[in-house]
């Protein structure tokens, strides 16, 4: 409650205030003709005499033109008699006529002549800033509170200086072209106007020459009446010692008048002297005796290079001081500053040629002048140039410099409306040049509006140039406020006026300028607008210079790395490398360059393999995670169902359903963890080796023969049956048959370790014999793969067991009456090859070398055929099969033999 109750007499007050400085506007110049033609806005100062005029803001109603409407209120007077009231008047009056009259650069220039009504005084006048009074604390008839613009405002030293200067000048014309004094020099009448310009006013007292004008001027002057009202004489702190004590009064008046402002404006508005109005005499003769010795004090605050002569100025003999004309030479104002405001106010009297070097040496002179001194003083007179085309080029880079130093909001207010037409403007060609080279400030400062209607349009007209200069510059200027373009007017308006430049042109240097700029803006424009009217542009364009195959390279390869943008692999695959390829591999490039290519093009495969590889891992994996999802879901259902079913049937107990409840967490742990992903192992190939059973062999060979007898006389009958027993296998009666094949194969071939077995005494030590047609060649003897530490010692102690009976071979032969040559292996090996057959004359196969495995033998032991492949899986256990008989059956046939033979 307290914040609103506040606010509302926060605004309560400031309502009445407007409403009260509106009344007092309109009940001061009501009814006075000023307010036909001009409408009177606020209060912004005071001046003249005494402070006695309101000064105003105003606006000519027919131009809109800004003015100052300087108001007398009558009613300050009311308390005067009519006698002195007729008095203030007339010489305010006076005053305004006569400044009407008088047409000079330093004297305030009246727009509108004095109008009289009942309650006013008012005449308009160039727009007004404020009174040098009022800049230097005197703030009486000034608006209440007073204006943060007037109270906050400090001189700076050219300000000062050109003001000072300024004075000088408006005395020299009033003394030597006037031949008059204006009789009261004083801060009062001296008005800055909106520009900062000191302007002379206030000609209340001001004194003609009663010679003629080809004679020596001179003045005569009244004598100080003390009862007259303040408002008819003249500051009594600023005027001569000899307008009071000898009742006389020339130029050199002015000039200690003038003395007595530089002091005060060094002084913060105080005047050398306190006067006291009502013995005003005595309070000048001492004031004489002090001018004659003047203390350092006094000139404490005085800039050293015009101490000099300011004691001049305010020597008491008037013709010590120097006149107007000779201080406006003194080096105090020869400032390169004062000089250069100088020159603007004589700029119309300058022809193009002066001007426009003067133009060329301002940017080297800006930077030292205050902002303030810029924008009020410098500022327009630069833009008043622009209705000069040929001035243009000269002034617009000044301007533009200004511009920088601004604010926004300055900018559009006082910089931007003069811009406008200069904008629109085509020739001369370096105004385009110059707007380019400046174009990131125009974008940086310019509303959005003015830069669609104005800005841009401009550049584009540069593209579109028929100078080749114009659009070099243009392409190269642009990538440095691409970031300040809008995207539409990028896209829509800038890209396809680049293309064409880039596409039709005929210079190599603008086509070059184009890739390049292209490439400089590719980071502001987005990725699909990159691949579908970019990419083409590379695609079409015709020329085959390395510049350009360089350029083009260039903008692919940013395209390429830059984070932002990137190329798809199918545009990759399907137009940018059938393009980029055959261009690297042009005539016209050399080594550095076709390298640049090729490690481009690497690139670019490299991202093309990557990118789909990561595809197909992708692909893979989704499959992969498919199918366990699947195998869960059905997972999922049967568990579901079964746990519906099993609650549907009976009612469970708390044990079965916390059993279901664990067979529920254990299927969702189940679904949820990641695939198995199968793991590759490299199988080890076990490495045979190939053992030599020769001695073994001749080993065994030589315990059968001494364990069978020599065979009787009297013939056995076949001994197939007993033979088979104990695992070999005997000759069939078909001998020619069995020369050529055992089994059904030919004895050469190897046959696999389970083929023929002979079993002795333990399943798991297996005898394999194969037979030539001669009986036993050679006898192979396997270790099963159950046998991890085989050695021949083990087998020969299995043969010799004493529980094993054993018999000569050769005793079979004869018992069953198929006689075999009665050759032992000794003899055999020591028998000539021709000699090796048997009864029916067919050779047999020759004793193979024992000292090394048969090549059955070997294929036995590797499990490999002859031609070192794999055994066919046809020769397997499986497909050969011989009865097995144990060792007790072996040993009955034994005992039935010895039976027999007692």
């Amino acid at each position: 409650m307290y914040e609103v109750g506040t606010m509302e007499s926060m605004l309560n007050k400031l309502k009445s205030t407007v409403t009260k400085v509106t009344a007092d506007v309109t009940s001061a110049v009501m009814g006075n003709p000023v307010t036909r033609e001009f409408d009177v806005g606020r209060h912004v100062a005071s001046g003249g005499n005494g402070l006695a005029w309101k000064i105003y803001h105003g606006i000519k109603k027919s131009t809109k033109q800004e003015v100052a409407v300087f108001v007398f209120d009558k009613k300050v007077i009311e308390k005067f008699h009519k006698f002195e009231k007729d008095q203030i008047v007339d010489s305010l009056k006076r005053g305004v006529q006569q400044l009407t009259r008088l047409r000079h650069p330093r004297l305030l220039t009246v727009q509108h002549p004095l109008e009289e009504s009942r309650d006013c005084l008012a005449f308009c006048t160039e727009p007004v800033f404020a009174s040098l009074a009022n800049v230097l604390g005197n703030w009486d008839n000034l608006p209440s509170p007073v204006p943060p613009s007037i109270q906050e405002h400090k001189l700076y030293d050219v300000e000062t200086k050109y003001g000072l200067f300024q004075v000088s000048e408006g005395l020299a014309f009033l003394h030597s072209s006037v031949k008059m004094i204006h009789a009261n020099i004083c801060p009062e009448n001296i008005i800055l106007n909106k520009s900062g310009a000191w302007k002379i006013m206030g000609f209340d007292f001001c004194i003609s020459s009663i010679n003629p004008s080809e004679q020596e001027p001179k003045f005569s002057c009244k004598e100080w009446d003390p009862n007259l009202p303040p408002w008819c004489l003249p500051n009594p702190q600023y005027l001569a010692p000899e307008y009071i004590l000898s009742v006389n009064c020339e130029t050199a008046s002015d000039m200690y008048s003038l003395g007595v402002v530089i002091h005060a404006v060094f002084n913060k508005g105080k005047a050398i002297f306190e006067v006291n109005r009502h013995d005003i005499y005595k309070s000048f003769s001492r004031q004489l005796d002090q001018l004659s010795h003047l203390v350092a004090s006094i000139f404490m605050n005085i800039p050293e290079d015009v101490r000099e002569h300011l004691k001049l100025l305010l020597n008491v003999s008037p013709a010590v001081r120097p006149d107007a004309d000779q201080m406006t030479k003194i080096p105090f104002f020869d400032d390169v500053g004062a000089n250069t405001l100088q020159y603007f106010d004589t700029l119309f009297q300058r022809d193009n040629l002066q001007k426009s070097q003067f133009f060329k040496g301002l940017p080297k002179v800006l930077p030292k002048l205050p902002k303030r001194v810029v924008v009020q003083r410098i500022l327009p007179a630069l833009t008043s140039e622009f209705v000069n085309p040929d001035m243009v080029p000269f002034v617009l880079p000044n301007v533009l410099l200004i511009a920088e130093e601004c604010t926004k909001e300055e900018y559009i207010k006082l910089i931007l409306p003069e811009l406008g037409p200069v904008f629109k403007q085509q020739e001369p060609i370096q105004i385009l040049l110059i707007f380019l080279q400046k174009m990131d400030l125009l974008l940086t400062k310019t509303p959005s509006d003015e830069i669609k209607n104005d800005v841009l349009p401009m550049v584009y007209r540069a593209l579109e140039a028929p100078s080749i200069q114009i659009q070099e510059l243009c392409l190269n200027i642009i990538p440095t406020f691409a970031n300040l373009i809008d995207y539409p007017s990028m896209k829509n308006s800038l890209i396809p006026r680049i293309k064409n430049a880039c596409l039709q042109t005929s210079s190599l240097a603008v086509r070059v300028n184009s890739l390049v700029c292209l490439g400089k803006i590719l980071e502001y424009l987005d990725k699909w607008f990159v691949l579908d009217e970019i990419v083409p542009i590379l695609q079409q364009i015709p020329s085959r210079e390395p510049a350009v195959l360089m350029g083009i390279l260039g903008i692919y390869k940013c395209i390429l790395t830059h984070k932002k943008l990137g190329i798809t692999k199918e545009q990759l695959a399907g137009k940018v490398l059938p393009h980029l390829i055959p261009l690297s591999i042009d005539n016209n490039l050399n080594l550095s360059q076709f390298t640049s290519f090729m490690s481009v093009i690497k690139d670019m495969l490299s991202k093309l393999e990557a990118e789909h590889k990561t595809k197909l891992e992708q692909l893979h994996m989704m499959q992969e995670q498919q199918k366990s999802l699947d195998i869960n879901n059905e997972m999922n259902i049967s568990a579901d169902t079964h746990v519906t079913n099993t609650c549907n049937q009976v009612s469970l107990t708390l044990e079965e359903k916390q059993k279901l409840a664990k067979e529920q967490e254990q299927a969702h742990k189940f679904k949820s963890q990641q695939p198995l992903k199968p793991k590759s192992l490299t199988p080890v190939v076990p490495i045979k080796q190939t053992k030599d059973l020769t001695n073994t062999l001749m080993d065994n060979m030589a315990s059968l023969k001494s364990n069978f007898g020599a065979a009787p006389s009297g013939g056995f009958p076949p001994a197939s049956s007993h033979l088979g027993s104990l695992g070999i296998s005997s000759p069939v009666d078909n001998v020619s048959t069995y020369r050529n094949v055992t089994n059904g194969f030919n004895t050469n071939m190897a046959f696999p370790s389970p083929a023929l077995n002979m079993i002795v005494n333990n399943s798991n030590q297996n005898i394999s014999a194969s037979y030539s047609s001669t009986g036993i060649s050679k006898m192979n003897i396997i270790a099963p793969a159950s046998m991890q530490h085989y050695n021949t010692a083990n087998i020969s102690s299995g043969l010799s067991q004493p529980s094993r009976t054993t018999a000569d071979m050769s005793a079979f032969d004869n018992l069953f009456g198929f006689q075999k040559p009665k050759v032992s292996i000794n003899q055999m090996s020591q028998q000539h090859p021709s000699q090796w057959s048997n009864q029916q004359g067919v050779p047999s196969q020759g004793p193979q070398d024992l000292s090394r495995p048969s090549l059955g033998t070997q294929a036995a032991l590797t499990g490999q055929t002859g031609f070192g492949m794999q055994a066919n899986p046809f020769f397997s256990p499986q497909n050969f099969t011989h009865p097995t008989v144990g060792t007790t059956n072996s040993s009955l046939a034994s005992n039935d033999l010895k039976d027999i033979f007692g």
